[in-house]
Order: structure tokens, then C-alpha cells, then sequence
């Protein structure tokens, strides 16, 4: 009996650090990008789209949000939503969207991962630099054991769905906008 029970605690704790270990995987500009979003209304501009705060994913690190693929993500949501005519690189858009990241907190283990995200959204209109929307947008997602049974992966789900909100309360806010 005590072989036994040696066995499953043996069991148990091999389950638990494989786990917990592996390499943290970055949050995906495919996994931010939100598959449904409806906007009110499509704006007949160019943007220019700009993102900071963002960090790269390190090997001994959680899942993070990079600055590029926030970038790919706010952008091809636009182009799916057609929120705006088109998008432009650079600063020669009729408008310039700039979203950063201001908070990111993330649990460090757990059965649910719960992320909450804070960015910052400035829209500018590029010909007199007038401020369209400057607003913080927070959003909350939670990944279960149901979603990912691997800790890093489901971190990253949290992280993947905390930043889809936040895209799409921040792409809902300016098509609300009379630009």
C-alpha cells in the first residue's frame, strides 16, 4: 500500500512540474486578432497605426504581447471590419492611431489564469494634430483548465483574449467617433 502511494504522489508531481515548466509561447498577432467584431460605422480615411509598451516573450518568461503583433493585430482587424479605408505605414495617414501598453497583470500559477490588460488609444488627425479619442480601455479574460491543460499555453489563451477585448473596445470607441 505505501508502494502505491508513493506511485501516485510520484505521478502527481511529475503531472505538476510538466505543467508547469516549458517554454512560454508570446501572445500571437492571430490569437489578439478578434474573429466577430461589427463596427457601427466605417470611416472613409487612411490610418497610420503605432504601438508601444509592448515586450518580447523570453524563454524563462510568461507570455507577453510584443509591439509588433499588437500592431498586425489592431491592423487586421481593421482591414476585416473596414473600419477605415485603408491602412498606411508611417505617418502619412489621414489619421494615426497609437495604442500602448500601460498594464499587464498575469497570475503566476493557478487552474484559472485571469489577465487583465490596460492600454492607452490616442487617434490623431494628422492634418492639424487635433486629438479624435484619447482613452485608457481595460480589458479581462480568463483561461480554464478546460481551455488548455498546459499552464503556459492557457496563460497565453488569457493573454491572447485579454488583448482581443481590448482591441475590440478600442476599434468599437472610433467607429462610434464623427471623424
Amino acid at each position: 500500500m505505501k508502494t502505491l502511494i508513493q506511485r501516485i504522489s510520484l505521478i502527481v508531481a511529475s503531472l505538476a512540474v510538466l505543467n508547469l515548466a516549458g517554454c512560454a509561447s508570446p501572445a500571437s498577432h492571430e490569437g489578439m486578432t478578434p474573429q466577430n467584431l461589427t463596427v457601427s460605422k466605417k470611416h472613409p480615411y487612411s490610418i497610420s497605426v503605432e504601438t508601444k509598451g509592448g515586450s518580447e516573450t523570453g524563454a524563462m518568461d510568461s507570455s507577453n504581447i510584443s509591439n509588433a503583433d499588437l500592431k498586425a493585430a489592431i491592423e487586421s482587424s481593421i482591414v476585416k471590419s473596414s473600419l477605415f479605408k485603408n491602412i498606411v505605414q508611417g505617418k502619412s495617414g489621414d489619421y494615426e492611431l497609437t495604442v500602448s501598453v500601460t498594464e499587464i497583470s498575469k497570475p503566476l500559477f493557478g487552474l484559472s489564469f485571469k489577465v487583465d490588460l490596460e492600454t492607452a488609444w490616442s487617434l490623431v488627425k494628422k492634418s492639424d494634430n487635433t486629438i479624435a479619442m484619447r482613452k485608457v480601455i481595460k480589458s479581462t479574460h480568463t483561461a480554464t483548465m478546460s481551455d488548455a491543460v498546459v499552464a503556459v499555453t492557457r496563460l497565453r489563451l488569457a493573454v491572447e483574449g485579454a488583448a482581443q477585448e481590448n482591441i475590440t473596445q478600442g476599434l468599437k470607441a472610433i467607429s462610434e467617433l464623427g471623424l
